[in-house]
C-alpha cells in the first residue's frame, strides 16, 4: 500500500513533472524520500527555496507545463513566498509543496508553526491542507488543474506524518489538462471592434504577453489599418522581431516613438497586456482584448472590452477590417521613432571600445551578438531590464524571462537555474546586477553541484543603480546604494565555476566568446560604468527639477543596439496599402 507521499509523486509524475526544487529538512522527508525511489522524477536541491521557486517558475514558463518547488515546515516554506509571488503574477503553472509541523501540534504555536493555506493566500490560485490519506490522491490532482488551468500558484500543505501515512485507495490514473483550449470572443465583440477600427483614422496597437501565439495576425491587422506597434516588456520577444510597424516601448523603460504614436491615435487597442502603469497610457479611445476577464479595464477606461484570446479575435477580425489607404499616421510615427533612437546614440558610442568603466550600453550590445540565435536569456530587475529591452534582439526563437511583474531583485540566476534543468542543451544567459547577484549568491553552488552550464554575465556597477535613479527624480542624493567593490569573478572560482573579471571594455567580446564556447557553467564579471542610468521616454517638470536638484550624476538616455538599424530599415520600406 503506498503512502501519501509516494502517490504524491506518482500523480506528479503523471502529469508531467520531471523534478522538484527544493532544500530537504525533517517535514520533507517523506517527499524526498518517494523522489529518491521513484523513476523519471529526480530532486532539484537548492541552497535557498526561494530559488527554488524562482527556478521552478522559469520552467514552468518556458515548457508551459507544472514545475514544483517544495519547502519543509515554517521558514522553508516561507522562503518560497517571493518566488511564488513571481510565479503567480506572471501566470506561470508552478505546484508548491509546504511541508507542515506533526498534525497533532497543529493550533499549539508549535516550533517552526506556520499556517501555509494562510500565508500564500495573496500568491496562489488554490492552498489547501492535507489533513489525512483519505484526500489522496483527489486533492493532488485538484492542486494541479488549479495551476494549469488558472495559470498561477497552488500550494499544499503537507504535515510531515501525513505524507508517511498509507493511502486507502490505489493511485490509480486520471487524465490531468495540460493544453488549454482557445477562448472564442462573442461575435457582436468582433463587430463592434471592426465598427471602431473601420471609423478611426489612426490605429495603434500596444501589444503584451498575451500575443505570444499571434504574431502573424497582428501584423494583418496593422498592415490593414496601417498601424505602429508598441510593446511592453513581456510583449518584446513575441512581436518586435520581423515587424515593419515597430515604434518600440513603452512604460518606465520605454524608448522610441510608442508614448507618442499612443498618444496621438484616434484608437488605441491593448493586446494581450496588463501594462500597470496606466501614467502612460492615454486614458481614453482604448479598446482592450484578453482572455483574462479580470483584466479588462482595470488599467484604464475602455470604449469596448473583448474577451477572447487575442489571435483568435483577430482572426475573426480580420474580413471585416477595410484596408486603409492613408498612411500619414504610420509613417510619422516611424519617421519619429528613427529619430528618437538616432537622438541617443552618441550617448554611447563616442568611443565606446575605450571608455572605462565599460559602458554597460555596449557590453549589452556585444552580448546580444554573441549569444546564440535561440538562447534564453534571464534578466535581473533595475537596469539590466533596461539592457535587456534595448539591446537584447528577439528573432522569434529566443526567450527573455524576468521578474517584469512582481519586480524582484535576484531573479536572473534562479530562473537560470530552472531554464537550464528544462533545456539542458540551450544556451541560458544569467543577465545579472551585482545587486541581484549577490543577494542569492549561495545558489552558484547549486548551478556548480548540478554542472548547469549557466553562463552568468554580471554587470557590476558597484551600486543599486535603478535606486539611485529613483532617488534622482525625486531630488535625494543616492544614500545606502553603494554595494562596494567585490570580485565576484573570485568568488565563483572558489565555488568550482569558470571565471573571468574584465575591465577593459576590448575584451568584452573575447570573454564573453569563450564564456559561451566554454561547456560548463561560467561567470562574466564586467565591471561597468555605475554613472549609465537610463530615463523614461516621457518624464513630468517634478521629475526634470530632481535630476537637476541631484546634480553630479551623468544620466544617459541609452543605446538602442541594433533597433536604430531596424528603424531605417522600416523606414526605408514604409508599409503600403
Amino acid at each position: 500500500m503506498a503512502t501519501v507521499a509516494e502517490q504524491l509523486i506518482e500523480t506528479l509524475r503523471q502529469a508531467g513533472v520531471r523534478r522538484i526544487y527544493g532544500v530537504v529538512g525533517d517535514s520533507l522527508n517523506p517527499v524526498v524520500d518517494a523522489v529518491r525511489r521513484a523513476e523519471g522524477i529526480e530532486w532539484a536541491h537548492v541552497r535557498n527555496e526561494e530559488a527554488g521557486a524562482f527556478a521552478a517558475a522559469a520552467e514552468a514558463q518556458l515548457t508551459g507545463r507544472l514545475a514544483v518547488c517544495a519547502g519543509s515546515c515554517g521558514p522553508g516554506n516561507t522562503h518560497l513566498i517571493n518566488g511564488l509571488y513571481d510565479a503567480q503574477r506572471t501566470g506561470a503553472p508552478v505546484l508548491a509543496i509546504a511541508s507542515q509541523i506533526p498534525s497533532a501540534q497543529i493550533g499549539t504555536g508549535f516550533f517552526q508553526e506556520t499556517h501555509p493555506e494562510r500565508v500564500f493566500a495573496e500568491c496562489s490560485v488554490y492552498r489547501e491542507l492535507v489533513s489525512g490519506p483519505e484526500q489522496m490522491p483527489r486533492i493532488v490532482r485538484t492542486a494541479v488543474q488549479h495551476a494549469v488551468g488558472l495559470g498561477g500558484v497552488a500550494v499544499l500543505a503537507l504535515p510531515g506524518d501525513v505524507a508517511d501515512k498509507a493511502v486507502p485507495i490505489p493511485v490509480g490514473r486520471s487524465d490531468l489538462l495540460v493544453r488549454k483550449g482557445v477562448l472564442h470572443p462573442p461575435a457582436e465583440q468582433v463587430d463592434r471592434l471592426a465598427r471602431l477600427v473601420n471609423g478611426a483614422s489612426k490605429v495603434m496597437l500596444f501589444c503584451g504577453d498575451g500575443v505570444r501565439d499571434a504574431h502573424g495576425e497582428v501584423m494583418r491587422l496593422a498592415r490593414l489599418a496601417l498601424s505602429p506597434i508598441g510593446h511592453t516588456l513581456r510583449g518584446k520577444e513575441w512581436i518586435q522581431y520581423d515587424n515593419p510597424y515597430d515604434v518600440g516601448m513603452s512604460g518606465l523603460l520605454g524608448y522610441g516613438a510608442c508614448y507618442e504614436a499612443m498618444h496621438e491615435a484616434d484608437l488605441v487597442l491593448l493586446l494581450g497586456t496588463d501594462f500597470p502603469y496606466d501614467q502612460f497610457l492615454p486614458g481614453k479611445r482604448t479598446v482592450q482584448i484578453d482572455s483574462d476577464p479580470s483584466r479588462l479595464g482595470r488599467r484604464t477606461p475602455l470604449e469596448l472590452a473583448v474577451h477572447g484570446d487575442v489571435g483568435e479575435t483577430l482572426r475573426q477580425l480580420a474580413g471585416k477590417v477595410q484596408q486603409k489607404t492613408d498612411g500619414t499616421y504610420l509613417e510619422t510615427m516611424l519617421r519619429k521613432h528613427t529619430r528618437s533612437l538616432e537622438k541617443v546614440v552618441d550617448a554611447y558610442t563616442r568611443d565606446i571600445e575605450h571608455h572605462t568603466p565599460i559602458h554597460p550600453e555596449y557590453a549589452a550590445s556585444v552580448l546580444d551578438d554573441v549569444a546564440a540565435d535561440d538562447a534564453v536569456f534571464t534578466v535581473d530587475t533595475g537596469m539590466c531590464n533596461v539592457w535587456a529591452a534595448r539591446y537584447l534582439t528577439p528573432n522569434g526563437r529566443r526567450r527573455i524571462i524576468g521578474s517584469f511583474r512582481h519586480g524582484s531583485m535576484a531573479n536572473a540566476m534562479p530562473h537560470a537555474i530552472g531554464a537550464q534543468f528544462a533545456h539542458p542543451g540551450r544556451q541560458v544567459v544569467s543577465v545579472s546586477g551585482d545587486g541581484g547577484l549577490s543577494m542569492l549568491l549561495g545558489d552558484l553552488i547549486t548551478i556548480c553541484r548540478h554542472r548547469l552550464p549557466v553562463k552568468i554575465v554580471l554587470f557590476d556597477n558597484g551600486s543599486l543603480g535603478m535606486v539611485e535613479l529613483e532617488m534622482l527624480v525625486d531630488g535625494l542624493p543616492a544614500h545606502g546604494t553603494d554595494n562596494g567593490a567585490v570580485d565576484y569573478a573570485a568568488i565563483a572560482r572558489a565555488v568550482g565555476i569558470d571565471a573571468v573579471r574584465v575591465e577593459d571594455p576590448a575584451r568584452v567580446r573575447t570573454a564573453l566568446t569563450e564564456a559561451f564556447a566554454a561547456d560548463g557553467p561560467y561567470l562574466v564579471h564586467l565591471l561597468t560604468d555605475p554613472n549609465a542610468l537610463s530615463i523614461p521616454p516621457k518624464i513630468t517638470g517634478a521629475q526634470v527639477k530632481g535630476f537637476a536638484l541631484a546634480a553630479g550624476r551623468t544620466v544617459l538616455n541609452g543605446g538602442v543596439g541594433k533597433m536604430l538599424d531596424l528603424a531605417r530599415s522600416n523606414l526605408r520600406n514604409i508599409p503600403r496599402p
